[in-house]
């Protein structure tokens, strides 16, 4: 579904990320995990386009993404939550749904405000309320739905559990089982190790812009060295 093959990639002189490969499979939930500066954003960032790298391959089903711009990336149904959520504040929980509104997608789910709605109850009760109005937590289910509502084939979120409350972060992590349930796949760039075990499948670690761990969380917990070296804070 996704691959990244040797990605080089740099903010001015300052190389980020270095020769980092790594795949994300049909249908499953990867955390990428790491400290603060380890990379993980400017990953995400890579993929979407908005850091545009200096060498290597980052494929998208067929199609190399590398040679596009972001919206094309977008179009092609790669969801993109940043970090930031980027909500517009003066339009309506529903308002908002709609400039996320895109046609159907063959072979994905076809999301509606209905469908999203029962999936964040939260925003269901607030509909009218616009995006100004709602706690951190609540936009950023928004900031996911809005995205859902493009119907991807692929979600890239950043940091979704940064900031929140510790009852949001669960109910996110119900919200991202559920997701996977569909079948969509999610690559999450985290670094709550708690959150991640809760949802993904598998954990890739990175540090400095470098690969150090792909694998199970089963490998992980057998390998306390590499938590210990490049997690704990």
């Amino acid at each position: 579904m996704l691959e990244l093959e040797d990605v080089n990639s740099f903010y001015g002189r300052a190389h980020i990320l270095r020769d980092l490969s790594f795949k994300v499979g049909e249908g499953e939930v990867v955390s990428l995990l790491g400290r603060n500066g380890a990379g993980k954003t400017t990953t995400v960032k890579s993929i979407m386009q908005l850091v545009k790298p200096a060498s290597g391959s980052v494929r998208f089903e067929d199609s190399e993404l590398t040679a596009l711009p972001t919206h094309r990336v977008a179009k092609l149904g790669v969801g993109y939550v940043p970090e930031e959520r980027r909500i517009f504040t003066d339009l309506t929980i529903s308002e908002n749904l709609e400039v996320g509104r895109q046609p159907p997608r063959e072979g994905v789910i076809e999301w509606t405000t209905e469908l999203l709605f029962e999936l964040f109850p939260n925003l269901a009760e607030r509909r009218d309320n616009r995006g100004k109005a709602l706690s951190g937590g609540e936009q950023q289910m928004l900031s996911i739905a809005r995205t859902l509502m493009g119907n991807p084939r692929l979600l890239l979120l950043d940091e979704p559990s940064e900031g929140i409350a510790p009852v949001i972060v669960e109910q996110m992590a119900k919200t991202i089982l559920k997701i996977k349930s569909e079948g969509l796949p999610v690559l999450i760039s985290e670094q709550n190790l708690h959150f991640a075990r809760l949802v993904s499948d598998r954990a890739i670690i990175i540090e400095s812009g470098v690969k150090k761990f792909d694998g199970y969380f089963e490998q992980l917990d057998a390998q306390p060295e590499i938590r210990e070296a490049y997690l704990s804070v």
